[in-house]
């Protein structure tokens, strides 16, 4: 009985270091994935936001009597429930004037400035939206 005891402890005995070793070369290659898939969701919903952001500042401004300003107040409402505060907003035509058949928002927002953990996933990247409606216009007179 004791040679089967005395035949099993020297086998696990040159093996305690090594899963050591493992957690610490695999660790912050998982940690980088899972801070990568929060960044990359964050940006998603960031991009879901400007969209939504630049439609609703298209509706605002295809109606008659509205302004640049109009747009911007509706994009900036929009996005800073997400946390953007620095954003680009370029409306065409500006001014807008009756003639005009149709009107275009565009949004352009730095991703580097939208994350959460670190930046670096996001660095030169910039997010685009926009927008076409046709406008709102009496055409009778």
């Amino acid at each position: 009985m004791k040679n089967k005891l005395q035949s099993r402890t020297p086998k696990h005995g040159n093996r305690r270091g090594v899963t050591m070793v493992e957690f610490s070369v695999v660790l912050p290659v998982f940690l980088m994935i899972v801070f990568a898939g929060f960044e990359f969701s964050r940006i998603c919903l960031v991009r879901n936001a400007a969209h939504n952001a630049a439609y609703q500042a298209t509706r605002r401004v295809m109606v008659p009597g509205a302004t640049v300003a109009d747009a911007n107040a509706e994009a900036s409402r929009l996005l800073s429930i997400f946390g953007v505060r620095t954003f680009t907003l370029t409306v065409n035509p500006n001014p807008i004037t009756l003639a005009a058949t149709r009107v275009t928002v565009s949004i352009d927002i730095p991703a580097n400035q939208c994350g959460w953990i670190m930046p670096m996933f996001t660095n030169n990247l910039t997010i685009h939206a926009g927008s076409t409606l046709f406008a709102e216009r009496d055409r009778t007179y």
